[in-house]
Protein backbone atom coordinates (compact mmCIF):
# COMPACT_ATOMS: atom_id res chain seq x y z
CA UNK A 1 0.00 0.00 0.00
CA UNK A 2 1.08 3.41 -0.82
CA UNK A 3 1.22 6.15 1.64
CA UNK A 4 0.80 9.76 1.76
CA UNK A 5 -1.45 12.71 2.94
CA UNK A 6 -4.81 14.69 2.53
CA UNK A 7 -3.54 17.66 -0.08
CA UNK A 8 -6.19 18.84 -0.77
CA UNK A 9 -10.07 18.10 0.73
CA UNK A 10 -13.73 19.49 -0.72
CA UNK A 11 -16.27 18.87 1.73
CA UNK A 12 -19.04 20.09 -0.36
CA UNK A 13 -18.15 17.02 -3.47
CA UNK A 14 -16.98 14.58 -0.66
CA UNK A 15 -13.56 14.48 -3.19
CA UNK A 16 -10.07 15.41 -3.08
CA UNK A 17 -6.44 14.45 -3.81
CA UNK A 18 -3.44 12.81 -2.02
CA UNK A 19 0.08 13.90 -2.45
CA UNK A 20 2.72 10.76 -2.23
CA UNK A 21 5.63 10.03 -3.18
CA UNK A 22 4.67 6.74 -4.73
CA UNK A 23 3.02 8.61 -7.73
CA UNK A 24 4.26 11.36 -10.14
CA UNK A 25 0.51 12.99 -9.80
CA UNK A 26 -1.42 14.10 -6.98
CA UNK A 27 -3.89 10.56 -6.69
CA UNK A 28 -7.63 11.63 -6.54
CA UNK A 29 -9.86 10.28 -3.91
CA UNK A 30 -13.75 9.97 -3.28
CA UNK A 31 -15.26 9.70 0.37
CA UNK A 32 -17.02 6.54 -1.23
CA UNK A 33 -13.23 5.11 -1.36
CA UNK A 34 -12.73 5.96 2.35
CA UNK A 35 -16.03 6.12 4.58
CA UNK A 36 -16.38 7.26 7.83
CA UNK A 37 -15.66 10.83 8.63
CA UNK A 38 -14.64 13.25 5.92
CA UNK A 39 -10.72 13.73 5.69
CA UNK A 40 -8.73 16.46 6.46
CA UNK A 41 -5.95 18.64 4.48
CA UNK A 42 -2.62 17.34 6.17
CA UNK A 43 -4.23 14.33 7.17
CA UNK A 44 -1.66 11.21 6.75
CA UNK A 45 -3.47 7.73 5.15
CA UNK A 46 -2.68 4.69 3.47
CA UNK A 47 -4.08 3.48 0.55
CA UNK A 48 -3.80 1.62 -2.77
CA UNK A 49 -3.93 3.13 -6.53
CA UNK A 50 -5.50 1.95 -9.13
CA UNK A 51 -5.62 3.28 -13.03
CA UNK A 52 -9.44 5.16 -13.72
CA UNK A 53 -9.81 7.12 -16.90
CA UNK A 54 -8.62 10.47 -15.65
CA UNK A 55 -5.93 9.44 -13.66
CA UNK A 56 -4.37 7.27 -10.58
CA UNK A 57 -7.38 7.18 -7.89
CA UNK A 58 -6.91 6.18 -4.50
CA UNK A 59 -8.72 2.81 -3.22
CA UNK A 60 -9.17 1.42 -0.35
CA UNK A 61 -8.25 4.24 2.31
CA UNK A 62 -7.51 4.00 5.60
CA UNK A 63 -6.65 6.38 7.94
CA UNK A 64 -3.17 6.84 10.05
Amino acid sequence: MAKGKVDFFNDTGGYGFISTDDADDDVFFHMEDVGGPDLEEGQEVEFDIEDAPKGPRATNVKRL
